[in-house]
């Protein structure tokens, strides 16, 4: 994984000098995404639902024969409330660091030779993204993956659902979460997940393909 995707960089706690997972600071203002993703919604989903899952994380790792794991192994092997924790904290670090203000808005190179091959246009996948996100019942994310063969393929996860599970290689994902949207629109899924394509930086996208 890029540095936009990996969540295994590890602090030494100075109270009792063991590993912890650490949260990143997002490589952007706040507000910076607006109106996509207010910085109010920032607020509480990183600042305050992220961290939690980074601390429920270093809370139930301690002890375990996962302790000294990168996070991808972890997720891919781990279950119940490490497994959700762990995973939720990578989803949400690789959601976000998939975005800039200033990003590149259209896939260029292999990545995109990629895409209009497995589905037909950069147009027709946005759609099926979208359409795979809205079509999630209940919480979780959609994806898109690189299989072993090349292949692109979109999937849905619910809730805590990881693509690294199934042995694909996750490339960008949507949180559709209510928390990820719903103070900025409310019930309205499908106008969020429209919204982001205006923030995602396609070359961070390109850096994991």
């Amino acid at each position: 994984m890029d540095e936009y995707g990996r969540l295994s960089n590890r602090i030494s706690n100075n109270k009792n000098d063991t590993m912890n997972y650490n949260q990143p600071e997002l490589p952007y203002a706040i507000d910076a995404l607006e109106p996509a993703i207010s910085a109010r919604t920032i607020e509480f989903h990183y600042g305050k639902h992220e961290k939690a899952y980074i601390d429920n994380l270093n809370r139930l790792i301690k002890g375990t024969e996962f302790e000294d794991m990168e996070l991808e192994e972890v997720i891919a092997h781990a279950k119940g409330p490490l497994f959700n924790n762990a995973s939720q904290a990578w989803n949400h670090i690789f959601y976000f660091f998939s975005f800039s203000p200033e990003g590149r808005r259209e896939p260029q190179g292999d990545l995109r030779k990629a895409i209009d091959r497995d589905f037909g246009s950069f147009e027709k996948f946005k759609e099926a993204f979208v359409d795979a996100g809205v079509g999630l019942f209940g919480s979780g994310w959609v994806w898109l993956s690189r299989d072993q063969q090349g292949k692109l393929l979109i999937t849905q996860g619910p809730n805590a659902g990881n693509p690294i599970t199934e042995g694909l290689t996750p490339l960008l994902t949507f949180d559709v979460w209510e928390h990820a949207y719903y103070l900025d629109y409310q019930n309205r899924r499908a106008d969020a997940l429209r919204q982001l394509w205006d923030i995602v930086d396609w070359e961070v996208v390109e850096n994991r393909y």
